[in-house]
């Protein structure tokens, strides 16, 4: 498995942003930074996923970023940005199937994946790659999921397929919303799975069947911060995902399930920092919230109604809030090593 190094222009995208690691949010928002890379990591497969790597010369230590389900790594560079400032070298990948990683439908607007063991393979390989890439350097590593890679992060530890120093979960999938309860939406997915097409949109569009919420409304209360999702798809249509699959959502259900009655989330060592929108509408901050008090060693922070679910992309009361529960965590568990 290797890393395959992808120069990235300072007219990376039809709109030639302005490529800089300084300006107001709007710009390091819709910038890939000047000393960061985009390239392509291999898997064993021979499937090429996506990564974003910035280095940081303060060298406080290194952060793998694991985006939620549908997103790609440009959503989160006001984050990034926020991170490597701490000194934290920041590194990312698109998941297999969305983002600039190809697609595994042949219809390249579904998130379709046939197993979450699919995910779990992805995430340890590159693990095991990306630490090797800083052995020696003495610096902590840690891991950060947001949503659907948030329950990844999870399943990752209980597994022991990955050796973070410290885990933070923002919004993590550890329960899909249902207005029919989760019990009764997963039997349903699963007959939808097996029965036509696995691969085949769950639905049509937004972010969850049904809604009549508007997908920012879904998200986040910040509407400039909605906009830049659309605007990178705009300068690269190949990041555009649409609805779930079928198979995927079966599979979600089942994967929360699963975790409900893990034995080894009791036995988890690592540091966890946890981030919960209790008005979440796509997760459901209840299952996590039962998880996150078996979890031997985990600091909960809730919001209320003024978080939707992308808590880091939310309006700026509540980022910041997050922020700084994340960099105080970090400077708590993981202290600055000479």
């Amino acid at each position: 498995m290797a890393f395959e190094k992808v120069t990235v222009p300072r007219d990376y995208s039809p709109g030639n942003p302005h490529v800089t690691q300084r300006g107001d949010a709007a710009t390091v928002r819709r910038a890939i930074p000047a000393d960061a890379r985009i390239g392509y990591w291999t898997a064993s497969d021979g499937w090429k996923l996506r990564r974003f790597d910035w280095p940081a010369p303060a060298r406080r230590g290194r952060i793998l970023f694991q985006t939620g389900r549908g997103d790609s790594v440009e959503k989160y560079l006001e984050t990034f940005a926020h991170l490597h400032a701490r000194g934290w070298s920041v590194t990312a990948f698109d998941w297999r199937g969305q983002g600039g990683s190809g697609r595994l439908s042949a219809d390249p607007h579904i998130g379709h994946v046939d197993d979450y063991t699919v995910y779990d393979r992805d995430l340890a390989a590159f693990w095991v790659d990306w630490r090797a890439e800083g052995d020696g350097d003495g610096q902590p590593h840690v891991v950060l999921g947001h949503s659907m890679g948030g329950m990844m992060v999870m399943r990752a530890l209980a597994a022991r397929a990955i050796d973070a120093d410290a885990a933070i979960l923002v919004a993590p999938m550890i329960g899909l919303k249902s207005p029919v309860g989760a019990g009764i939406a997963g039997r349903a997915a699963r007959w939808m799975a097996a029965h036509g097409n696995p691969a085949r949109g769950a639905w049509r569009s937004n972010e969850r069947p049904g809604s009549i919420a508007s997908r920012q409304t879904l998200l986040t209360h910040d509407r400039s911060r909605y906009d830049d999702e659309g605007w990178w798809q705009e300068q690269n249509p190949a990041l555009r995902l649409g609805p779930p699959s079928w198979t995927w959502l079966a599979h979600g259900f089942a994967a929360a399930a699963e975790l409900a009655v893990d034995p080894r989330i009791e036995t988890i060592k690592t540091p966890i920092l946890m981030l919960i929108a209790d008005a979440d509408k796509l997760v459901e901050p209840r299952a996590a919230l039962r998880l996150g008090v078996r979890l031997p060693d985990a600091q909960i922070v809730r919001f209320g109604r003024e978080s939707a679910h992308e808590i880091l992309r939310e309006a700026n009361g509540v980022r910041n809030r997050a922020l700084a529960a994340i960099d105080s965590f970090l400077a708590a568990v993981v202290p600055v090593r000479a």
